[in-house]
């Protein structure tokens, strides 16, 4: 029986030539951007690896495999069309300023692998389940799925209300202020997070699902501390409306917006 070693050593030589080529092709495009409509499809590639090389399909490993496809696929397309004729992200343009005749090498390590060194992590409680095989458990499933819903909903809602206001040319200029947003700063960051707590509590009662906990405080960390808020609001950073809205409202957990 493959041990979850094997399972993740093999995962992780999958990962690291999907990114390579995904870098190639970006280094054709010129665009570095291809690294966020990848992305999502990365942590489809290692849940149908897994599940295909264990082989035993129970439910629990259907289960997670099925709700990282609908996450991946919503992501990767919701990215597609959000960037479609806007060129290169500012923050990989930024990069290829900055990082000059290093650019390529540093795009390959600290764009493609090191994303690629995310998905991994983030994706151990799905290399766990469909590695270890399933229990009969049915509350952390069941538990596991209903939180990944809620997740899921706040992201999907979320990326959906904020992808039309800034497609709306009124509201250029403006702070999204509306809808999940108005309960907190960062619904869509509120979202994956919980999803992948979800994911973890699935895994949780597998044999060794506990090392599975890397995967949500990964992305917890990430978007929490790393690349996620602190990036984004640090472009708003002396913005009056954005400040009287950072006032009023939630940082991350829903919450009712404060009184002006």
């Amino acid at each position: 029986m493959m041990g979850i070693p094997t399972s993740l050593w093999i995962s992780a030589v999958a990962i690291y030539v999907y990114m390579t080529g995904a870098f190639i092709l970006a280094m054709v495009r010129k665009d570095n951007s291809l690294a966020d409509i990848i992305y999502g499809i990365g942590f489809i590639l290692v849940a149908v690896l897994t599940l295909v090389m264990r082989s035993d399909f129970a439910a629990r490993q259907i289960l997670v495999t099925v709700l990282v496809i609908l996450w991946g696929l919503r992501l990767a397309i919701h990215i597609t069309i959000r960037n479609r004729g806007r060129g290169e992200d500012p923050r990989y343009r930024k990069w290829r300023e900055e990082w000059g005749k290093y650019f390529v090498i540093r795009s390959f390590l600290q764009v493609f692998m090191l994303q690629g060194t995310v998905i991994l992590l983030i994706s151990l409680p799905v290399i766990i389940v469909n590695t270890t095989g399933s229990t009969e458990t049915i509350w952390s499933m069941v538990l596991g799925a209903l939180v990944w819903m809620v997740g899921f909903f706040f992201e999907a809602v979320g990326d959906y209300q904020l992808y039309r206001f800034t497609t709306n040319p009124d509201n250029r200029g403006k702070v999204m202020s509306s809808g999940l947003w108005r309960y907190t700063r960062h619904p869509n960051y509120f979202g994956e997070i919980t999803m992948w707590w979800g994911v973890f509590i699935i895994a949780s009662t597998v044999p060794w699902g506990w090392i599975g906990v890397i995967g949500p405080l990964t992305i917890t960390y990430l978007l929490l501390k790393v690349s996620g808020i602190p990036m984004l609001e640090k472009m708003f950073e002396g913005n009056p409306e954005f400040e009287a809205y950072k006032k009023r409202t939630s940082p991350f957990f829903p919450w009712f917006p404060r009184s002006a």
